[in-house]
């Protein structure tokens, strides 16, 4: 029997990069996946036809995850149709890079209510109806421990505030046995953040290991928490960034 044989996820962001990734992991690991997109359909609806021809269970749904009503309402259906929701991985979000003297309210508004509001409204969709000893994930930042660089005080708070509502939510959803843990991904190899570039060049230089991650070394950490292997691991933030923060 797979590790997550039975058990429902809901990925927000689930059609690309780290989150499509974990998508495929958790399906490989027995889930049946209900994913989220905005603009990706393609590459959604692409990740979810590759996990069903492989003999899974997949589908993706259009939520963005900016706007609560359309994530919420994402929520609701899956729980009408399926029933539950075991696992609940939050993996959307946005990166605003600019001189601080060039931001405005709006970018403020937008990474708040991508990075951090639809992680609490996902959250409080799901709990009520989770079943005890259910999952809530969330994928951070290493950045919210260490701001490499300039242009990144938005993304770095942002970040840093989920680190505050993983141990708080941990506290208010423990007596059912829900584990709610953060995830702190550094450099991993995706379309947003590519390895051949300057940048990637002066990260490695700053890593112990000195390389790139992947999309499939998230995936295996999000795996293990959301398994019965993860049971007693709660209200913590695992950064996995090959040594940057060392």
């Amino acid at each position: 029997m797979k590790r997550l044989e039975n058990k429902i996820a809901f990925i927000t962001g689930g059609g690309r990069g780290m989150g499509a990734a974990i998508s495929k992991r958790l399906a490989e690991e027995g889930a049946s996946v209900v994913l989220t997109y905005s603009k990706s359909r393609e590459k959604a609806e692409a990740v979810a036809s590759e996990i069903n021809a492989k003999g899974g269970n997949a589908r993706a749904v259009e939520a963005d995850s900016i706007d609560p009503k359309a994530l919420t309402s994402a929520i609701q259906n899956t729980i009408g149709e399926l029933g539950t929701i075991d696992i609940l991985v939050n993996n959307a979000g946005i990166y605003i890079g600019k001189e601080f003297e060039s931001h405005t309210l709006e970018d403020y508004e937008e990474i708040m209510a991508i990075n951090v509001r639809a992680v609490y409204v996902a959250a409080l969709a799901v709990a009520a109806q989770m079943p005890n000893n259910g999952r809530v994930i969330t994928i951070g930042s290493n950045m919210a421990e260490n701001a490499v660089g300039p242009q990144t005080t938005l993304y770095t708070m942002s970040k840093a505030a989920l680190t505050g509502f993983t141990r708080g939510l941990a506290r208010d959803l423990g007596a059912r046995g829900i584990t709610v843990n953060l995830v702190q991904p550094g450099p991993i190899n995706t379309d947003m953040n590519p390895s051949d570039t300057a940048l990637a060049d002066f990260l490695r230089s700053r890593m112990a290991l000195s390389e790139y991650g992947t999309g499939e070394d998230i995936a295996g950490l999000v795996a293990y928490l959301a398994s019965e292997e993860g049971k007693f691991i709660t209200g913590t933030a695992i950064t996995i960034d090959g040594g940057l923060n060392a």
